[in-house]
């Protein structure tokens, strides 16, 4: 079976995705895209869980949202460093899956590690179409490069329209329980950001990109290159 996608989306750790655009990946399965997630890392540095619930969390959460493929690379967490070896582990995924659309962490974020994953993705893509770099795998087109927001955000260059796929959104965060459950007594759980009510400050933020354009929910992306639009709007003679 072939495995070419038509969307690869890379996150730092399991829940970048879902946080950023679960919305548009659930819209995409449903309209019979081929879509996979790739992690750079395990989040083994993780204030709470560990690798393994991570692991099973992120399965939960693919499964929720139908994706063709889940993969993890297994780069160090807080050590996406952009060295040659790392390029080349994310070159080597982006030429396996050879996708028509690839999407990344915006470039600003409170997080490094998703800075550091937008850029690595950033030179991944460029190298991916070099046919003299890693020769041994074929060279692919450089796919459409877009950008999600986890954390921090601008005005969007391009609003999705998720209002019909928002359950689907707020059932695939559900299952990272280890990241954004709230402590219990008996628990060892630290607070950190994401469970202080971080979801419900997502679906805020989901709500408010809707609002832009009279819709429930949205979900944003930003663009570095100019993107092609053939017409806009019927055009009445």
């Amino acid at each position: 079976m072939s495995q070419e996608l038509d969307i690869l989306i890379f996150g730092a750790h399991a829940d970048d995705a879902e946080i950023g655009m679960a919305g548009l990946i659930a819209k995409q399965v449903a309209a019979g895209s081929r879509v996979g997630i790739c992690d750079l890392t395990e989040a083994e540095l993780s204030s709470n869980g560990n690798v393994e619930l991570r692991k099973m969390e992120a399965a939960a959460a693919s499964e929720v949202l139908g994706i063709t493929m889940r993969s993890n690379l297994g780069l160090p967490d807080r050590g996406l460093y952009i060295t040659p070896d790392n390029i080349a582990a994310v070159t080597g995924a982006i030429r396996k899956y050879s996708p028509s659309i690839i999407f990344a962490p915006y470039w600003e974020d409170r997080h490094p590690d998703h800075i550091a994953c937008s850029k690595l993705v950033e030179e991944a893509v460029f190298n991916a179409k070099l046919r003299r770099y890693m020769p041994d795998m074929p060279a692919v087109p450089a796919p459409d490069l877009y950008f999600y927001f986890i954390n921090d955000w601008r005005t969007p260059d391009l609003l999705v329209d998720v209002t019909d796929y928002y359950e689907k959104k707020e059932e695939a965060l559900g299952c990272y329980q280890s990241q954004f459950g709230q402590a219990a007594p008996g628990l060892d759980v630290a607070p950190t950001p994401l469970n202080q009510g971080y979801v419900e400050r997502v679906k805020a933020r989901d709500a408010l990109l809707g609002q832009r354009k009279l819709i429930s929910y949205a979900e944003g992306f930003a663009v570095k290159s100019p993107y092609l639009v053939n017409l806009f709007g019927p055009i009445n003679t």
